[in-house]
């Protein structure tokens, strides 16, 4: 990518005119996505992305600019007009760069740019089809291929030299069933930092099928009754709830200054004693896992809820800085063209006692949120509201009849109180995480719980 003496002229130049902290962060991305609609390849890209970052450091402010000029003279231009940005000055930097040598947690056996085309054609045929095919009420299917690989090289005037390889590969198929005038979607989406392989762990026909089946499940249902009830939230993606409504909260991004519901509470309870919740950027394989995050920091498990207190917050260097803690290996972005700071990897809630045969039997009456959709947060009050793509109520201990358009309506703090059940069946579901850094991957998974009482949104005049 670049090497060691341009780094050096780069982050001396930044710190000569400028700034008491630069870095560099160096990306080179090779991706592929394939779109089918109707059975036919919609689009089809593959590309390369290559661009050089830097920021420095003012204290407490920062600076950034960007390029995908890699020339040393260019880079440098840009080093002194980001220093320039951040309005400071240091004489005589002295730089000591020593290249970190990372372990590698994520084996890849097959470089998904090593693969012919035809076969990731083939896969979202078998996909679609299978999908399309489930039931005559299925009317529109879209399936996705998509992988990456991510080189990426980051350096910095701390004298860190470190290199990291992501590599994401994921497939997608959405369903629409149309009835009356009616629509009603079913998504699937599993994903991983796995190469080709990554097909031998899940069949694309049963991804297919999936999406179709909660489409059709949703067209052929009553609407869902409104009002305070007990919620059931299912594992897999309905740990997006805790993504969502609580973990944005814990990231410095926000806490540092102060517009979190959380800021402030370290060593205090703020949940339910059942749950501990943790995010974890070392999974091997996970879809939001990396070996150092984004400004070379190794990731880390990080325990942030243990038992109901509050253990830890997410954080990158800058927040760290306002907030006098260290990093957590939490800073992430999406690209070059990003400055990072603190983004969640994979988030999840961790196993309870419960099974998931008790926890619906002790619920008398409720909803049973299957499987979750999109959903909105605001962190600085916890505020947020959440669609159920595939829900049930449930009644007398058990489940009965498909309801649709619920929503989940309520406030982080109040979500982590009123869990009383949490079950031992954890999984985890993929999904793409968008904040002030871009998009990037996010895991998030949860055993079953149950809230003893949220809002349902439903259809008017339904209870």
């Amino acid at each position: 990518m670049l090497s060691k003496k341009v780094i050096e002229n780069v982050l001396y130049a930044a710190l000569s005119t400028g700034g008491d902290f630069a870095e560099i962060f160096v990306e080179d991305r090779y991706n592929t996505t394939i779109k089918m609609v109707g059975g036919y390849i919609e689009n089809s890209i593959s590309g390369r992305d290559y661009g050089v970052g830097i920021r420095v450091f003012d204290g407490l402010n920062s600076a950034y600019g960007y390029t995908n000029d890699s020339s040393e003279e260019n880079l440098i231009k840009v080093a002194k007009e980001v220093a320039l940005a951040a309005k400071s000055k240091i004489e005589d930097p002295v730089l000591n760069m020593m290249k970190a040598i990372m372990p590698n947690r994520h084996e890849i056996k097959i470089l998904p740019n090593t693969v012919d085309k035809k076969r990731k054609v083939e896969l979202l045929k078998k996909g679609y089809e299978s999908a399309k095919n489930y039931d005559p009420i299925i009317s529109q299917v879209t399936a996705r291929y998509f992988d990456e690989e991510q080189n990426v090289l980051i350096a910095n005037t701390e004298g860190l030299i470190v290199e990291d390889k992501r590599v994401r590969t994921r497939f997608t198929v959405q369903s629409i069933a149309s009835k009356d005038g009616e629509m009603q979607e079913g998504f699937y989406g599993p994903g991983a930092s796995m190469g080709f392989e990554f097909f031998d762990t899940i069949d694309v026909e049963e991804v297919g099928k999936e999406a179709s089946r909660i489409a059709k499940t949703m067209i052929l249902a009553d609407y869902s009754p409104s009002g305070l009830m007990p919620v059931v939230i299912h594992n897999e993606f309905g740990g997006v709830l805790f993504h969502e409504a609580c973990g944005h909260s814990l990231e410095a991004t926000f806490v540092a200054k102060g517009n979190s519901v959380f800021s402030g509470k370290l060593g205090e309870r703020i949940a339910s004693s059942l749950v501990t919740a943790i995010d974890d950027g070392t999974v091997p394989n996970g879809w939001g896992s990396s070996n150092v995050d984004d400004e070379g920091s190794p990731t880390q498990r990080n325990v942030l809820i243990e038992n109901g207190i509050l253990k830890s917050y997410l954080i990158d260097k800058l927040n760290g800085k306002r907030m006098g803690l260290k990093s957590t290996g939490s800073a992430r972005r999406q690209s070059y063209k990003f400055p990072p700071t603190s983004r969640m990897n994979n988030t999840f809630i961790a196993n309870g006692n419960s099974t998931f045969e008790e926890i619906i039997s002790n619920t008398e009456k409720g909803l049973f949120a299957r499987k979750l959709g999109g959903g909105s947060v605001n962190p600085a009050t916890g505020d947020f509201n959440f669609a159920v793509m595939e829900g049930y109520l449930i009644e007398n201990g058990k489940i009965t009849k498909p309801v649709r358009g619920a929503t989940l309506i309520g406030t982080g703090a109040k979500v982590l109180e009123n869990i009383d059940m949490v079950g031992d069946n954890q999984t985890f579901g993929q999904g793409m995480c968008g904040s002030l850094s871009g998009s990037v991957p996010a895991n998030v998974g949860q055993p079953t719980i149950r809230v003893k009482a949220l809002t349902v949104g439903g259809r008017k005049g339904e209870k």
